[in-house]
């Protein structure tokens, strides 16, 4: 995997992070409610297909039920999946906590943007055990992402930092044009080798998962 490195370390006043795919480990559980991997696997991709070119918002829960029905899972199952997640059984992925407690050790003020209703972006990111400035779902910034007013808002929860001065924790390829457009350096927690989209800015780094992210941003916030 190719690994980009400004020759100076940048310096940011903050940090956004993509939430379902960058700290949470959404996958596991969509798979575990349709009860086989490449089906589970093709859900949560049509998911993201979906919102990842609706737009302006509509009800994530009536996307996921939508995506569902077009891959062979029942309306049920859709049910189940968005009611364990509110209950709180998402997982973050096995770094994430440790590498946020780090972060939080060095005073970052941190946020997340994330494709998902605000009731379910709060369940998620409780499951991080971290303490954000800002949750910023896609139901309150009022589009999806790529749409810039998503990333928009959340730099608006960040006082209007410049888009220079927060860097952008993607996981889905997606983010890495959608934050790029708007001006925001972008760290790529890239778990499945997926390819940089065409005609996106490249990453700041591109890396198979958090790990290097403190070192990053060891010199603390600007």
């Amino acid at each position: 995997m190719t690994v980009s490195h400004a020759p100076n370390r940048p310096r940011f006043r903050a940090v956004a992070f993509d939430l379902l795919t960058a700290l949470i480990d959404s996958w596991s559980l969509w798979i575990d409610v349709a009860g086989n991997d490449a089906l589970g696997r093709a859900w949560r991709r049509n998911s993201l297909r979906r919102v990842t070119t609706a737009g302006t918002y509509r009800s994530y829960e009536d996307i996921v039920d939508e995506a569902a029905a077009e891959v062979g899972v029942s309306s049920a199952q859709a049910g189940e999946l968005l009611g364990r997640w509110a209950a709180g059984e998402l997982r973050p992925w096995p770094e994430a906590p440790g590498v946020l407690a780090e972060l939080a050790a060095s005073r970052w003020p941190t946020i997340v943007v994330t494709n998902c209703s605000q009731r379910l972006a709060e369940a998620a990111a409780s499951a991080t055990g971290h303490r954000f400035h800002a949750i910023v779902s896609a139901e309150r910034a009022g589009d999806y992402k790529i749409e810039p007013r998503a990333y928009q808002a959340g730099l608006a929860a960040l006082d209007d930092m410049a888009p220079s001065e927060v860097l952008f924790v993607a996981g889905s390829p997606h983010d890495v044009p959608g934050a790029g457009a708007v001006g925001m350096p972008v760290y790529w927690s890239n778990r499945f080798a997926d390819e940089v989209l065409r005609g996106a800015p490249a990453p700041l780094m591109n890396e198979p998962n958090l790990l290097k992210l403190p070192a990053l941003l060891s010199g603390g916030p600007s």
